[in-house]
């Protein structure tokens, strides 16, 4: 049985955290294990999702809790993809944040990807009828 539920860093054990973002593919994350832990600190929102005593998935937010909310990372280990698990850290990560109307994510331009997060209720920019909404990104 999985369990979903809202954690502090200190609860994540890091060894456990750097195998589910290395199982994911995100190793720009494992390289540096102490940037990943502060980034854990600084989230508004973390939610865990454990098979006993396995961390299975993990998503973050961060908000100012009034007017945005950025769903930075979800993880789900690749062995429990499509049951579930994605959806259920998602909606636990937000569910605080009902007021918030902007939510925003930058994902991946992959297919499932895409797909899951349509069904999470998210447009993609280019494709928005509310007006026209672009986003910006820089990396250094």
């Amino acid at each position: 049985m999985t369990t979903i539920e809202v954690v502090k860093a200190e609860d994540l054990p890091l060894n456990e955290v750097v195998e589910l973002y290395g199982a994911v593919g995100w190793l720009v994350y494992t390289k540096d294990p102490d940037n990943l832990l502060q980034a854990l600190k600084g989230s508004s929102t973390l939610v865990a999702a454990r098979e006993g005593e396995t961390l299975v998935g993990l998503a973050r937010v961060i908000s100012d809790g009034a007017s945005i909310c950025y769903l930075q990372d979800i993880l789900v280990l690749p062995s429990h993809h499509r049951t579930g698990i994605g959806r259920a850290l998602a909606e636990r990560a937000l569910e605080q944040y009902p007021h918030v109307r902007q939510k925003v994510l930058i994902t991946d331009d992959e297919p499932k990807q895409k797909a899951f997060y349509e069904a999470l209720g998210y447009t993609q920019t280019e494709d928005f009828q509310g007006g026209s909404v672009k986003a910006f990104i820089r990396f250094d």
